[in-house]
């Protein structure tokens, strides 16, 4: 691993952004979009001036606002998010590169709170009577590379229901991201 740093093919990064997630899916009506935050940090190993591999560790808040007939609900979701990327790296002029990337996330929820106003105790969001702790999906991004400082919009769209139901929601969220690369 020190030898493939010397060369230049190994390099980390931290980032911190925020979210804006959702819930998609058949049963999922009058949703609205949550605000919530990411922060982590990632590994790149460059196969190439063009090709590298990524993958990353964020901590990421996602979740969903309810709102009707005076009910609101909002589910906050923290997860432990781990999505590993191909990017394909594209020299614009000197240390500036525009960089696409795709590839598949595993999550696990960690925590989080489904609250209501017309209770006044929340309910935990993962769990026996919640929702299931494991999240999967595909990523995509977008991102410019200005020397070490990395600015990114990222895409997540799960592919795991969210209860073990036909027909339950899925994840889905938007990131804007800002980065330094070490």
């Amino acid at each position: 691993m020190l030898t493939m740093a010397q060369d230049s093919k190994v390099s980390w990064n931290a980032k911190a952004g925020l979210n804006l997630s959702n819930w998609t899916g058949a049963d999922v009506q009058g949703n609205n979009a949550k605000l919530g935050f990411k922060v982590g940090v990632g590994m790149e190993y460059a196969f190439n001036n063009i090709w590298s591999l990524q993958p990353s560790l964020f901590l990421s808040t996602k979740g969903t606002k309810y709102s009707e007939s005076g009910l609101k609900v909002t589910v906050n979701q923290m997860y432990l998010d781990l999505p590993v990327n191909i990017q394909a790296r594209v020299h614009i002029e000197g240390e500036t590169n525009l960089i696409f990337s795709a590839g598949p996330y595993i999550a696990y929820g960690i925590g989080g709170k489904i609250s209501s106003n017309l209770s006044s105790n929340d309910a935990n969001t993962f769990g026996k009577d919640g929702l299931d702790e494991f999240d999967a999906g595909v990523g995509f991004g977008v991102g410019l590379e200005f020397g070490k400082v990395l600015v990114g919009l990222d895409g997540q769209v799960g592919s795991i229901n969210l209860k073990d139901v036909e027909g339950a929601a899925k994840n889905i969220n938007f990131s804007v991201t800002l980065g330094y690369k070490f």
